[in-house]
């Protein structure tokens, strides 16, 4: 009988929440659907599409549109079946063996599992209490461990909190190791590495459209990097990784730059918004939960009685995140928001402390 090998042996299938909910905040996609004007033109891309030639392996046009949208050259960018295709072949790719690989928890957990697929060595640098990383105890940790890449996200999914580009520097300019840094959602923020990425050899920033393009179906991710590491992650990428379906539609979606930047605009104002009820019901039932300061496109709540009310919400038809003590809530539609508030409230005043 053929035997799985130890490092997939035990695995399980990634399991995201099933059935159906009228109100979905448990992913942090966007709230907000594609124009129909843009989603005609996609349409009509598609209709026109050569079904039966491979895509552009380089992606051009779209690698072009995603340059121009963040005012950067196209020739630091590499395209991936979305972000988790590119953390698995950069831990595939830029690990050997037995090293290592250092991760900041709490923090996207397919970090650490891409890492362990690769047979790296992953050494954890945890989070202070404040949620904020110490960045001089993952400097002295990644030259202890001689750790040989940095992998988080900033800001970071699932704390909410995000660590200053100032620090960032200090970070990667004092470790000889390289640092990738997941850029998911600094969209909702202001401290982005992206126009200074050609000043680092050790940097690779990685961007969605998941998040605040509201392109989520369409599973792009993008590697920016200098040239020298550029080259190496074309060279080790399969060649025809991204289909012309969502190439053409991705390119399409970012040409809509006044759209897409709209877009990030609303969803921060429906964050704000959440952050701020969810303040004024701390008020009104003190100790129940605690929050820390987002700068993503959710919130992540610190809650004694997590595993109740996260079942309390779905039986309304409300689905959110549960990471053990904590919830993760996507920030949503004015008429989301409100609904979530309102069982929550509720669900707050039914359940033991």
């Amino acid at each position: 009988m053929y035997e799985l090998n130890e490092k997939i042996r035990d695995l399980t299938p990634y399991d995201p929440i099933t059935g159906s909910y009228p109100i979905r905040l448990d992913a942090n996609e966007s709230f907000l659907s594609l124009p129909e004007e843009l989603r005609a033109r996609i349409g009509e891309a598609a209709a026109h599409a050569a079904f039966n030639r491979y895509p552009d392996p380089l992606a051009s046009e779209l690698t072009s549109a995603f340059a121009d949208f963040y005012g950067i050259s196209p020739d630091l960018v590499t395209v991936g079946d979305g972000s988790d295709e590119l953390l698995s072949l950069l831990c595939n790719a830029f690990l050997m063996k037995g090293e290592s690989m250092m991760v900041l928890p709490p923090d996207f957990s397919m970090y650490a599992f891409y890492a362990s697929i690769a047979e790296a060595r992953v050494v954890t640098c945890p989070k202070g209490a404040d949620l904020t990383i110490d960045v001089d105890a993952v400097i002295k940790k990644a030259r202890e461990e001689n750790v040989r890449l940095i992998l988080f996200s900033n800001p970071c999914n699932p704390a909410s909190t995000g660590l200053s580009r100032e620090n960032v520097r200090r970070l990667i300019r004092s470790v000889s190791a390289l640092v990738v840094l997941d850029e998911a959602y600094m969209d909702f923020w202001d401290q982005s590495l992206l126009q200074e990425v050609e000043s680092y050899d050790n940097l690779i920033i990685l961007r969605t459209c998941s998040k605040a393009l509201g392109g989520a179906a369409l599973r792009l991710g993008f590697a920016v990097a200098a040239p020298r590491l550029t080259r190496a992650l074309r060279a080790v990428k399969s060649p025809y990784n991204i289909g012309s379906l969502a190439q053409a539609a991705g390119a399409l979606l970012l040409r809509e730059k006044e759209w897409g930047r709209e877009a990030a605009r609303r969803i921060v104002a429906s964050r704000e918004s959440l952050q701020q009820k969810l303040r004024e019901l701390q008020e009104e039932l003190p100790g129940r939960f605690s929050m820390a300061e987002s700068c993503t496109n959710f919130v992540y709540l610190d809650v004694p009685q997590a595993k109740a009310l996260y079942q309390g919400l779905l039986a309304r038809g409300i689905a959110i995140r549960l990471m053990g003590d904590h919830l993760r809530v996507t920030a949503g539609s004015e008429q989301e928001n409100e609904s979530f508030l309102q069982a929550f409230r509720a669900l707050l005043s039914e359940v033991e402390v």
